[in-house]
């Protein structure tokens, strides 16, 4: 090669440094509206929409060679978006429940005419097999035995049909193997089974509780539970065929299930990051899957309660001791200070245990963001502030002072007020004096 085409290569290579300034950024919030076609089958709690996404990977004019990162990946929002603008990208996320739903996402419209007719193969003459559900089958949580024999049986189905021998391994899972069409049809499956148990969801996205004693678990009929999931597919295909059609070089997609905490990518391999972290606001985002893990027990064996220990923002007291690190800046330090001295109960036990845990995990998190970014990298964040009662929980300040600390600068941030907040469902919050709703700040960072 001609030291002039090396140098038009490097050229082409070589992303421009991010005008923060010419970023479009609207507000991250969700809503019903955003929330509709193919996007609708996807309802699974995520820090911002679609429209969001695309707008800042719009405006940020990366190359072609650019790679974009989101280390908390949830339901996919940023792979799809850079997916569809052509850009490579990777998604992380701890969760396996959530990369079968971020893969779902990718299915092209160029699928859309299989899934019927291989949902009709599939599914004729399902019957099940007692065999199929052990006594500690995570599913008899909720269903009574013939009903969740029937619902076994259906995954069973897609397991063995959909499902091949580079996604289920001797040495475990591999999810980022599995096709689209596999997850399409969890993801349809993962519907019918939240559809069932709704009596037992609230307000609060993460609270799926599991029948009393004595009270009566969920039963259905075949044909109910069989229409149901043929209706999610046809849906699900009618939908995406519908979705613009115009010829789209689709960027690379790698998901992988993995700790944002620790070192997963090589150094200045990055060059965006757009994402959302786990909110400090006590959701229990392992919870929220509850019924998908215990629907994917046979392939996955996986207890919500381990995975929930790794992910930030756990419920779960940490097995090993933590202190306040200089690293998380001065606002995280006093905040933990006064936790630590609130007279109400547990604040200076089990409320400041998860409290540390979550900054540990932060502070990690970021170091590896900073570690992942190349020189030339931008980095943005949406956060969300809370309270402990009374005590503001400033985290989109702890956040800017702990990236500081790993090595990333503010270049701007922008604020939208909510109304509404997760932190304020619960009643007894409302005890406390402090400003209804919260602060959605998306925080814009380089490499210094």
């Amino acid at each position: 090669m001609s030291t002039n085409n090396q140098r038009k290569k490097s050229d082409i290579a070589k992303q421009k440094s991010i005008v923060f300034d010419d970023l479009v950024i609207q507000s991250p919030k969700r809503t019903a509206a955003v929330q509709q076609g193919w996007h609708a089958f996807f309802p699974y709690y995520a820090g911002y929409p679609e429209n969001f996404a695309r707008e800042i990977l719009k405006s940020a004019r990366l190359n072609q060679t650019a790679v974009i990162l989101d280390p908390w990946n949830g339901s996919g929002t940023t792979t799809f978006s850079a997916s569809q603008l052509g850009l490579a990208s990777q998604g992380i996320d701890l969760n396996p429940i959530m990369l079968i739903i971020a893969r779902a996402r990718l299915l092209p419209p160029s699928e859309a005419d299989s899934i019927e007719s291989l949902a009709r193969e599939m599914l004729k003459t399902v019957r099940g097999d007692d065999k199929l559900v052990s006594d500690d089958d995570p599913l008899l949580g909720w269903f009574y035995r013939p009903t969740a024999i029937f619902i076994r049986e259906i995954e069973r189905r897609i397991r063995v049909h959909l499902i091949g021998d580079r996604t289920v391994t001797p040495g475990g899972p591999k999810l980022e193997n599995i096709s689209g069409l596999a997850a399409t049809f969890y993801v349809a499956l993962f519907s019918v089974c939240r559809h069932l148990t709704g009596r037992y969801r609230s307000t609060n996205p993460t609270w799926l509780r599991k029948p009393k004693r004595g009270e009566n678990r969920i039963t259905a009929s075949h044909e109910k539970i069989l229409s149901t999931l043929h209706a999610n597919l046809k849906s699900m295909a009618t939908t995406l065929s519908e979705c613009d059609a115009r010829k789209i070089e689709y960027g690379a997609v790698t998901l992988r299930v993995a700790d944002s905490t620790k070192t997963v990518l090589p150094a200045s391999s990055i060059d965006f990051v757009l994402t959302s972290p786990p909110y400090c606001t006590r959701i229990d985002y392992s919870a929220a899957t509850r019924i998908e893990l215990a629907l994917l027990h046979p392939l996955l064996n996986l207890r919500m309660e381990d995975l929930g220990r790794k992910m930030i923002g756990s419920t779960r007291v940490p097995d090993h001791k933590i202190a306040i690190q200089p690293t998380w800046g001065n606002t995280c330090a006093r905040f933990l200070e006064k936790l630590k001295a609130h007279p109400s109960k547990a604040s200076d036990g089990y409320y400041l245990k998860t409290h540390l845990d979550y900054f540990d995990k932060m502070a990690a998190a970021l170091a590896n963001i900073s570690g992942a970014l190349k020189t030339q990298g931008a980095a943005v964040l949406v956060v969300q502030d809370s309270f402990y009662k009374e005590i503001h929980n400033d985290l989109p300040t702890m956040t800017i002072e702990m990236a500081a600390n790993a090595g990333l600068r503010l270049r701007r941030r922008c604020d939208f007020p909510l109304k509404r907040s997760m932190s304020g469902i619960n009643p007894h919050s409302r005890i406390y004096e402090r400003p209804a709703g919260a602060l959605e700040a998306v925080l814009c960072f380089d490499k210094t």
